[in-house]
């Protein structure tokens, strides 16, 4: 009876929200914009790379609107929210121009508001639109999507499927401390502060060694395990999953009792506040991920991608609604998949990168029984940090790229000094997408290895006049004009 109280609640509180941003709506119209990433996929450089090329009118040739030049101007605002962290767009521009470092990634939620003003392509249009479009950009952890699964689940069932994945293949070397820990626990004991902090402590380091980039795996909730912040010491973030649970209910005052209430403590304190008062407010959304890293660690954290995708994509609440129906309550009509790096592979296999995510993104929505929404997926590099070139290896032509090697990367057992660029062949990825699959599926399966090298960002081009130009990229116009071309339109 709580829980129906509680989701009946939750509802309404959702409903009132919606209804608040669509009275604001009427007078400016506004999308909010999610963008999400898994570990290190890259989603501060993307929302720093858009709003730099919208401002700066970057070169976007399949960006309709700014082609045909019906975007006059693109501009900062304050945002709505002011509980919110604001983006800290000029920081990280800073660090990406000047400094030529990657922006540090940021761990919470934050917002940004940019406003395009524009024409319609349509004189009907033209009569009743403001000509003006805010953007309300909402940052948050991949992580944090991540965890909204757990609201459909109770502490049996997330014990289980948390165990289930810790004696993977993939996964039992890095979990068999916390697992031997907690298999000789006596979950009908007496609740103790000692063990509880003891197993939910091996329990997070067994999450943060998954996230290694040797193993690169992503469906690791918890979340804010992986980034407590002030949440940090907390009995909602003290508890562990346990292995083998007895059937029946947790005995009063009992470790496992301890453990069932704070799981349900860190939904309601940490899951449900995110879904409701962000995740379910978005208009749009993007994903990004990092194959090009699950690939170089192997076909398990290949599979574990699309498990991950999977979750993801059934947190959605999908579809086109109608004028009345978005009143009381947002649908996400477009979700679009984003293959990061791709700046880290020759143009040959722009392409084929796409292919093999799309083809584990149409796995995943089958699993998922996903529908409604539209889904694409871009291979894409927000801040191109290459440039490509060939050259002659015997009889064959090498398709190679050129960049600046950050300090400390390896190859072949050479160190780069971060100073100097470097041609490097980057591999090839395979040219069918059938046959990588049809692999992965094997006990025997090796994938194909990338020379995989983080490089600086790319010395900017400057006028005559010293100023700036746009961020170099690769496919970032496609992903406007799916993202937000038809309301430009």
């Amino acid at each position: 009876m709580g829980s129906a109280l509680s989701r009946i609640s939750d509802e309404a509180l959702i409903t009132v929200d919606n209804l608040v941003d669509r009275a604001g709506d009427l007078l400016r119209p506004t999308m909010r914009f999610g963008v999400t990433g898994l570990s290190r996929a890259g989603k501060t450089v993307f929302i720093t790379a858009l709003v730099h090329n919208l401002m700066h009118g970057g070169r976007l040739p399949l960006f309709k609107a700014q082609q045909s030049g019906r975007i006059a101007a693109a501009y900062l605002e304050p945002q709505p929210d002011d509980g919110v962290p604001r983006f800290q767009y000029e920081d990280h521009v800073r660090a990406l121009v000047d400094d030529r470092l990657w922006p540090q990634s940021t761990r919470a939620i934050s917002e940004l508001r940019l406003t395009i003003e524009y024409e319609s392509a349509s004189a009907w249009n033209r009569l009743l639109s403001s000509g003006k479009l805010s953007i309300d950009i909402v940052d948050y952890p991949g992580e944090w999507l991540l965890d909204l699964p757990l609201l459909q689940q109770d502490f049996a069932a997330f014990s289980r499927m948390a165990v289930g994945l810790a004696r993977s293949p993939a996964r039992v070397d890095l979990s068999r401390q916390w697992l031997d820990t907690a298999a000789n626990i006596d979950v009908r004991a007496a609740a103790d502060e000692t063990h509880a902090r003891g197993i939910s402590g091996l329990f997070a380091e067994y999450l943060r060694n998954c996230r290694s980039d040797e193993r690169a795996l992503s469906t690791l909730p918890p979340g804010r395990f992986l980034m407590p912040g002030d949440l940090e010491g907390s009995p909602a973030l003290t508890f562990s999953p346990l292995p083998d649970l007895p059937e029946g209910s947790a005995p009063s005052g009992s470790l496992w009792a301890m453990m069932e209430r704070r799981y349900e403590a860190y939904k309601s304190l940490v899951v449900k506040p995110f879904f409701r008062e962000h995740f379910a407010r978005l208009d749009r959304q993007i994903i990004l991920i990092d194959a090009l890293q699950a690939m170089n660690a192997g076909p398990e954290a290949v599979q574990d991608l699309e498990r991950a995708l999977v979750d993801i994509l059934s947190c959605f609440r999908p579809g086109r609604g109608n004028f009345l129906t978005s009143l009381i309550s947002r649908r996400i009509d477009r979700v679009l998949i984003g293959a990061t790096k791709a700046d880290h592979l020759h143009q040959e296999s722009h392409d084929r990168l796409e292919e093999v995510v799309r083809r584990l993104v149409n796995r995943a929505t089958q699993q998922a029984g996903y529908a409604r929404a539209d889904i694409e997926v871009i291979a894409l590099a927000a801040v191109r940090a290459t440039r490509e070139t060939t050259a002659k290896h015997g009889r064959d032509t090498l398709p190679l790229i050129v960049g600046t090697p950050m300090k400390g990367e390896k190859i072949d057992g050479k160190t780069f000094n971060g100073n100097t660029d470097k041609r490097i062949f980057p591999g090839d990825l395979p040219e069918d997408a059938d046959s990588f699959f049809q692999q992965l599926g094997t006990q025997s399966a090796t994938l194909p290895h990338l020379n995989f090298v983080r490089f600086r960002p790319p010395r900017l081009e400057r006028t005559a006049e010293g100023v700036t130009l746009s961020l170099p990229h690769i496919r970032l116009d496609r992903a406007f004009e799916f993202l937000f071309g038809d309301w430009l339109a």
